[in-house]
């Protein structure tokens, strides 16, 4: 079945022919681990997780990669407000990252680069810029030059006239055009410092992630992910960089963005108090039905949060449980009386090759997850029709599992979260858990490793293993 994504680049659907045979390459725009996730965060985190899901579904290797964002201002402000290293900073941050994504279900990445990782790859990107004419020094700072990017605004679609000073773009009387942008910000008191052919200094934003998609995917690669306000400037600003650079001028493929996420219609503010983070959204509901609510709307139109979206996905849930259980209940009735076919065997069979085909043609269509889902509930209101009439037992473990595939490729898994089993309890531990998981993190990210270590016996003492791995601590039962 063909495959078409929308393409912010062509603003058009197009048919997906990745650059290798069987193998996408995908780079998504992570988390400046400034603070916590806000709900819209997740809902990108969701997204493009569920969109490696359906591409490895149908049968592609693909190789994962999204980024933190561990060195820009936002880092520097906040550090300095709380008293702490910014390196102290991103591992709080980090940590709190790697909780959400364990709660929503996320598929580690293959990579999890860090911005700070990059800083030599970055200045030899940098210096290339400069070479090639396409960025100037000034005082320490490095910009690049726009004007010598005839093809700039590719992406955005924005006009040199929209570009106005102090709209879009950062008022910086060092520039020589206003739509110029910092790609090494000259050392200032108290911030962290790299050496550089321009003096000490650090990265600017755009050219972190330019770097990092190269260094482990190759330019060009298939796919870059990302929410629709990083268009401009920052994506815009990365074709500009891998085009100045080494010459490429299509770095990607298939630009993909995600819509923005409202709280009860009106866009997300913390001044205003419209706000929710990831921890607080995920506290107080279900983990499952948090990433059900996150894929149930198109991933390019806007998602509204709001009490009665919540108690809408967490009724959908159920009703997918309860069809599973329903099904479980009528497998161990035959185990005992004996299976028989009959008509209804046959009619639960196309049911379930409708179910993958439908299932299939909407993820096809752009990763349509709300046609998807929809042929789901049909699915479910067959097997509550034919549950009761079937006689073999072989048809009702299919249903079973490929029910439990395809809401796999949203990111739900039936058997329970973490794998440890299902019921409350389960639930109950692995929260309890990972929140101690948590504080060991933060601890660790203090340097106070006296704590970290008293949590950690504490739990091996009670039958829980911890293994500390590049991706986060994981734990089992032993």
């Amino acid at each position: 079945m063909m495959l078409r994504v929308y393409n912010t680049l062509s603003r058009s659907k197009e048919e997906f022919v990745p650059l290798e045979e069987n193998a996408v390459r995908m780079y998504v725009c992570g988390p400046t681990v400034y603070d916590y996730p806000h709900i819209g965060n997740a809902r990108s985190f969701c997204v493009f997780d569920t969109i490696r899901r359906f591409l490895e579904y149908m049968g592609y290797r693909v190789t994962y990669v999204t980024n933190f964002t561990d060195i820009d201002d936002k880092m520097i402000n906040r550090a300095n407000e709380e008293g702490v290293t910014v390196a102290e900073l991103a591992a709080k941050f980090i940590a709190e990252y790697k909780i959400i994504a364990r709660q929503l279900n996320l598929k580690p990445a293959t990579v999890n680069p860090r911005a700070t990782e990059h800083i030599d790859d970055i200045i030899e990107m940098v210096s290339l810029i400069i070479k090639n004419g396409k960025g100037y020094v000034v005082d320490g700072d490095v910009y690049f030059d726009v004007s010598e990017m005839k093809t700039y605004g590719v992406l955005s679609r924005i006009s040199p006239e929209e570009l106005s000073a102090g709209a879009r773009v950062d008022v910086d009387e060092k520039k020589q055009d206003p739509r110029d942008f910092a790609l090494w910000k000259a050392e200032k008191p108290g911030e962290p410092s790299w050496d550089s052919p321009w003096g000490k200094g650090r990265p600017g934003w755009h050219a972190e992630c330019s770097v990092m998609g190269r260094h482990y995917l190759g330019l060009p690669f298939d796919i870059h992910g990302g929410g629709q306000d990083l268009i401009f400037p920052h994506h815009e600003n990365e074709i500009a960089q891998s085009a100045a650079a080494y010459g490429i001028e299509t770095p990607v493929k298939y630009w993909l963005h995600n819509g923005f996420l409202t709280i009860n219609a009106d866009k997300m503010s913390k001044s205003e108090g419209n706000f929710s983070t990831a921890r607080e959204v995920l506290d107080n509901y279900d983990h499952q039905a948090v990433r059900f609510y996150l894929i149930s709307g198109h991933y390019r139109q806007p998602l509204d949060y709001n009490d009665g979206a919540m108690k809408q996905a967490i009724q959908s849930l159920e009703r997918i449980k309860n069809a599973v259980d329903t099904v479980q209940g009528r497998i161990d009735i035959l185990e005992k009386i004996g299976s028989r076919e009959t008509e209804a065997d046959k009619k639960l069979a196309e049911a379930i090759e409708k179910v993958k085909q439908g299932f299939e043609r909407e993820m096809s269509d752009d990763f349509n997850t709300p046609g998807a889902i929809a042929e789901i509930f049909t699915f479910v209101r067959e097997i509550n029709t034919l549950v009761g009439e079937v006689g073999g037992a072989a048809v009702l473990r299919e249903t079973l599992a490929v029910l439990s595939e395809l809401v796999g490729i949203l990111g739900i898994n039936l058997a329970g979260e973490g794998g440890e089993g299902d019921g409350k309890a389960a639930e109950a531990l692995k929260g309890v858990v990972e929140y101690l998981l948590e504080m060991r993190e933060e601890a660790r990210a203090a340097k106070d490793y006296a704590r970290a270590d008293a949590i950690r016996d504490r739990l091996a003492s009670l039958g829980i293993s911890i293994a500390d791995t590049k991706d986060g601590p994981t734990w089992k039962l032993e």
